[in-house]
């Protein structure tokens, strides 16, 4: 039997970062769809939150799972969802793009932790400050 455990904190954020998720039920909401549905997909979701514009979630891959698969669909199944159910006034979306960095076994309580305080973080910077200090940690650069 093979096991793996590969963690990875994945962040995406609304369309153009429109702030849609604008009330915490709503977010509450959002929140438990995506986790029970990562379920139901064969997802490890460990944690998942984020803020009006934008989701942070703890992921261990399975050995046959990649990045962009998991990430394509907690994405499109739950833009689907939020615009069945009617969360926002207008049609909602994903940005396209998204943040993936892998986690070693002991950070991964610290990455937890920093997950689940998303509202206390994000009354201090705002998400583009937040993608800025990650480009910054991680040495990553914006190719035209």
């Amino acid at each position: 039997m093979s096991w793996v455990r590969i963690w990875v904190h994945l962040v995406f954020s609304t369309k153009n970062s429109v702030p849609y998720l604008t009330s915490l039920a709503v977010r509450q909401k959002v929140f438990t769809h995506i986790s029970e549905n990562a379920k139901e997909k064969g997802i490890w979701l460990d944690a998942v939150n984020g803020y009006q514009d934008h989701i942070h979630c703890l992921i261990s891959l399975g050995k046959e799972q990649s990045i962009s698969k998991i990430t394509q669909l907690i994405k499109g199944e739950s833009s689907f969802w939020m615009n069945k159910q009617r969360l926002t006034t207008q049609k909602f979306m994903w940005q396209d793009d998204f943040w993936a960095v892998g986690v070693s076994e002991s950070h991964v309580e610290a990455v937890k932790k920093y997950i689940e305080n998303q509202e206390g973080h994000h009354r201090k910077r705002s998400f583009n400050e937040e993608v800025e200090e990650f480009m910054q940690k991680y040495g990553w650069r914006f190719i035209s």
